[in-house]
């Protein structure tokens, strides 16, 4: 498998290549040159498969020959020893629990497989690499895991002062080690654009091998379909492919997941449920692409207003020639319906939302009233524990602290304050040195 730049200004390259890089050498995304067709008999007899087996075939034709077929399906086994259940919360709606990983979110799966496909490109290397990531939440602590201790890697986390849960802080926040968080007084778009900076910043890229571990990465960008596959073996009713809403921020996941369905894997719809950051849904509805600033709000890991990888979404529909709108709609929610929703389900259905899987709730909910004879699930991408400063006054009660929590709030952070200035993260990239 090759993979060109969105900015079609790039030679391609392979899947080593485009992990190690990160982002293409024009500053575009690099994207598959095609879209490899899922085994037709894994799809008719998914139960049958367990998901190791079934994420190999998935992940494998975008790997190619860089990694040996043994070490990958060694390396996919490793990613995802964890479940990821399908919950029923109604008659209608299931919940596809991605958030029983080690840090509590989804993105454990994408930074777990970068992780280790980074390390195996690198152990023959004797320079080292800088992972440089920007997190309005749950990639930094996600990527300090997957990454704690790897050799001949360092990690630096950019993340907004402020606009993180606690719990999100101190997984990003207390490891040490070769992992260095950076809390910066601004949004996470101010953080991304640092970051993007620092890549086009000659001075800093001739010093240090940077690499990006954000979703851009094809590395943690494309494990994302996994998701998708778990969900369709676990979903009862095969004669009628699901609805699937996917909490939205900077797009990865659901474009993860578009990816998947091109490859054969039914799914009916996506809905692309965003919070009060609402780009792609004003493009949705006036094809008028405009980035705004961020917005705060209680589903902080989705306050993007420019999400990076919708690109990638308008270049897969360019490759299929699709209309967007035949496979994808999308819905902004506000903060009092994702507390409303949350509380609701709670008190109806005995299930508990994080704030970013109720807005993806109250999105499908919305879609089904709409489309009563489908059915639907809910991508859950984050523990309620992460946002219990956010849950807790909802629902009136408190949220029992899993082990592993307990652990890390205890734990000491270690973060340095750095106003919104480039050259303030300059110094510190260069004293990695």
């Amino acid at each position: 498998m090759q993979y060109y730049s969105t900015n079609k200004s790039a030679p391609s390259v392979d899947f080593k290549t485009a992990t190690i890089a990160g982002q293409a050498p024009d500053k575009g995304l690099y994207f598959p040159e095609h879209i490899p067709v899922f085994p037709k008999k894994i799809i008719e007899n998914i139960e049958g498969y367990s998901n190791t087996d079934i994420a190999f075939e998935a992940i494998k034709p975008f790997v190619g020959n860089c990694i040996p077929d043994d070490v990958l399906h060694n390396i996919v086994k490793e990613t995802i020893n964890f479940s990821i259940p399908l919950m029923p919360i109604n008659n209608d709606i299931q919940s596809l629990e991605l958030f029983h990983g080690p840090t509590l979110a989804f993105k454990d799966v994408g930074a777990r497989f970068m992780s280790r496909c980074l390390s195996f490109f690198l152990k023959n290397e004797q320079q080292k690499v800088t992972v440089l990531v920007a997190t309005s939440g749950d990639t930094g602590g996600a990527v300090a895991n997957g990454f704690f201790n790897v050799p001949n890697i360092d990690v630096v986390i950019l993340y907004p002062s402020g606009k993180v849960s606690k719990v999100q802080e101190q997984q990003l926040t207390t490891l040490g080690g070769n992992i260095h968080a950076l809390e910066i007084q601004g949004n996470f778009d101010d953080c991304q654009q640092l970051v993007k900076k620092a890549f086009t910043d000659a001075d800093v890229t001739s010093k240090l091998f940077l690499t990006s571990a954000n979703s851009i990465n094809v590395a943690r960008w494309l494990p994302q379909q996994f998701y998708y596959f778990f969900g369709y073996k676990q979903w009862t009713d095969k004669n009628n492919a699901p609805v699937i809403a996917v909490p939205s921020g900077n797009f990865g996941n659901i474009c993860a997941g578009l990816i998947a369905q091109a490859s054969g894997l039914p799914i009916t719809h996506f809905i692309a449920a965003c919070n009060a950051n609402n780009t792609v849904p004003n493009y949705m509805a006036n094809h008028t692409y405009k980035p705004q600033k961020a917005i705060a709000t209680i589903s902080n890991a989705m306050d993007v207003g420019d999400p990076s990888n919708f690109i990638r979404i308008r270049t897969l529909l360019a490759h299929a020639d699709k209309n967007i709108h035949t496979i994808l709609s999308s819905e902004s929610i506000s903060d009092n319906i994702t507390k409303a929703t949350i509380k609701n389900v709670f008190e109806q259905f005995h299930y508990l939302l994080d704030p970013h899987t109720a807005v993806g709730y109250a999105a499908l909910s919305n879609y089904l009233q709409q489309h009563p004879s489908k059915k639907g699930m809910v991508i859950s991408t984050a523990h309620p524990v992460k946002f219990y400063d956010v849950v807790t006054p909802i629902i009136g009660q408190p949220i029992h602290l899993p082990s592993i929590v307990q652990s890390q709030m205890n734990a000491i952070k270690k973060s340095t304050l750095l106003p919104n200035e480039y050259d303030a993260l300059k110094n510190c990239l260069l004293q990695l040195i």
